[in-house]
């Protein structure tokens, strides 16, 4: 059972209101965290701007508090996910009251951009790289000609002639020291194209370093659909649930819930309520 839907129990409508302090209170809690800094960033044609981030560490330090403060609740802790651009951060926990489990779930749905930081060192790597490639412009053809040249030879060599790509493909896949070895036959053969690829490499890893991730969200309620459909913002479900024969049940008859247990739910509930105003500003 989700706090907050509609409902005609008494009890449940006094949750319900605790919780509509929750979700309004959590979200002023959000846009504060995630307020918006500048921060000056450089392009890929090497040009600065300043661009709008925020300080992710915030909310992590912000749903860090929920399992400090609910010190009795089961948690898992922090967690971040992540699909390309499109992060999450979440943290959930809950407690067993009798027969009863009350669950809470928060989590900030965000995009992350990546840019270089402004500093001459990109330049100068970026220089770097754009030299090794004009300069060396046709050998990675070369060295695709050449190996795919050493592959036939070899290949005829141990009686694989006129193999079709699919079944060629099948054999180095299933066959890794004969990949590596052909690989080594076709690098040895062309040493200076593979000097000029490490040196590539390594300039892209060293760029890669200097690549420096902005944050961008929405300060916007959204629901687990919304969560799942990709869509930027923050949620606060809180759940009650009835455990039957070590089972979650989803479906609650309030009017069986015993005085003790009521008592006991609605204070752990204003707890949650006690600590987004707690880390409130």
């Amino acid at each position: 059972m989700r706090i907050g839907n509609p409902t005609n129990n008494e009890f449940i409508l006094e949750l319900n209101k605790i919780n509509n302090k929750i979700q309004a209170e959590y979200l002023k809690k959000i846009i504060h965290t995630t307020r918006s800094v500048n921060c000056d960033v450089m392009l890929g044609d090497s040009t600065t701007k300043k661009v709008e981030t925020f300080d992710i560490k915030n909310v992590e330090t912000f749903f860090g508090r929920f399992e400090s403060y609910l010190s009795e609740w089961n948690s898992q802790g922090v967690t971040y996910s992540s699909d390309e651009d499109l992060r999450r951060i979440f943290t959930k926990a809950e407690i067993r009251i009798g027969d009863y489990i009350v669950s809470l779930h928060v989590s900030l749905q965000y995009h992350v951009l990546l840019y270089y930081k402004p500093i001459q060192r990109v330049i100068e790597l970026q220089k770097k790289l754009s030299e090794l490639i004009n300069d060396n412009g046709n050998s990675e053809s070369k060295y695709e000609e050449e190996g795919e040249r050493l592959i036939l030879e070899k290949l005829n060599e141990l009686g694989f002639k006129d193999m079709p790509k699919q079944e060629l493909f099948e054999l180095f896949y299933n066959d890794e020291e004969l990949a590596k070895k052909i690989k080594k036959m076709i690098d040895d053969s062309q040493p200076e194209v593979v000097d000029v690829q490490g040196q590539k490499n390594e300039l892209f890893r060293e760029l890669d370093n200097l690549l420096i991730e902005t944050f961008h969200t929405s300060s916007v309620m959204i629901d687990e659909q919304k969560l799942v459909n990709g869509e930027e913002g923050c949620l606060c479900n809180i759940d009650l649930e009835f455990v039957d024969n070590g089972a979650k049940q989803g479906l609650v008859d309030a009017t069986l819930i015993d005085e003790q247990n009521k008592i006991l739910i609605k204070q752990n509930i204003m707890r949650i309520l006690d600590v987004v105003l707690e880390n409130n500003s």
